[in-house]
């Protein structure tokens, strides 16, 4: 299985090595697609054309493709003419999340500076220009109980540190605390004395989750919202109008902008408990059906089933 790295040409030595090892030996692949080259603007104007359509990814006959939304997997039949799978983002639905301890969450909330009666607004998600994370900023400007506070949970990342500054600047313009917590969150399952949190406990201290994004290849911080049982609200991307929406969650929608009537549906959820906890029950149940463990199960089992010919026939 190659993870990605015959998809988005981050490391191309890496691509080409494989593409050829794998026509060479004519080895069984899934290629499983995240991200691809045409997907970002970044690699628009390149100086390896060749090493991208040849690798990235590659048409041979032992290499079968899983893309993880329906657009991906038309484009890659239009630009290469390959089938491909669906296997979406899954999360494991069946057993929900260890609750965290009291003494977490307040740790957490101080940590952020979030005073008692202000409400936690996290933005889970790299800072990358694509997350639009301004549009949280003008969420939690016009909140009347937010402390004006806006807290992100992860770093810059691989795309420079240009957008952070620039949201830092625009964060002062609205008058809104940017508050970043990464160096406190623990990247992985284990945490240590200096990053004490997991994302989970993150998560679970929040009272909204913003992910306001222009796209995404899915949306793994969408689901994992949905398992904590937050209220979300989310910009219309493609992949949500085409893959998520049509499921039947319930979620605070924006169409790129946030707007008066946004902001008084957000602080109505807030401010109403039962109505808060049916949207979030609900929208577990809709995950556990659409993209649960159970649910990849049965689509890994097709795409193996589809490999067996192949195997025998060697």
């Amino acid at each position: 299985i190659a993870e990605n790295a015959l998809s988005i040409p981050m490391n191309i030595p890496l691509g080409i090595a494989l593409t050829e090892l794998i026509a060479e030996t004519g080895i069984t692949v899934i290629a499983h697609h995240h991200d691809f080259s045409w997907e970002r603007d970044r690699y628009f104007v390149n100086a390896a054309g060749d090493y991208l359509q040849m690798c990235f990814p590659p048409v041979l006959p032992s290499v079968s493709h899983v893309v993880i939304n329906s657009l991906a997997q038309s484009t890659l039949a239009y630009r290469r003419g390959v089938p491909s799978v669906i296997i979406p983002n899954t999360i494991d639905y069946a057993n929900p999340p260890k609750p965290a301890s009291p003494a977490a969450i307040k740790c957490i909330r101080d940590t952020a500076g979030a005073a008692p009666g202000e409400y936690f607004v996290l933005q889970p998600t790299r800072v990358v220009p694509r997350k639009c994370i301004e549009r949280s900023i003008d969420l939690v400007s016009g909140l009347s109980g937010a402390g004006r506070r806006l807290v992100i949970s992860h770093p810059s990342g691989d795309e420079g540190d240009d957008y952070h500054a620039q949201l830092k600047e625009y964060a002062n313009m609205r008058q809104v605390s940017l508050v970043s917590i990464e160096s406190v969150v623990s990247p992985g399952r284990m945490v240590s004395e200096q990053r004490p949190f997991t994302i989970g406990e993150v998560y679970q201290a929040a009272d909204l989750v913003t992910y306001p994004s222009a796209y995404e290849g899915f949306g793994n911080a969408f689901l994992e919202a949905v398992y904590f049982r937050k209220p979300i609200l989310i910009n219309r991307y493609p992949i949500f109008i085409s893959d998520i929406e049509p499921k039947g969650f319930e979620l605070c929608l924006i169409n790129g902008f946030i707007t008066g009537d946004v902001i008084r549906n957000v602080e109505r959820i807030l401010g109403d408990q039962d109505a808060l906890k049916k949207m979030v029950d609900l929208n577990y149940r809709v995950a556990s059906e659409h993209f649960s463990y159970e649910y990849l199960e049965k689509l890994l089992i097709g795409v193996l089933g589809c490999l067996k010919p192949r195997l025998s026939c060697r």
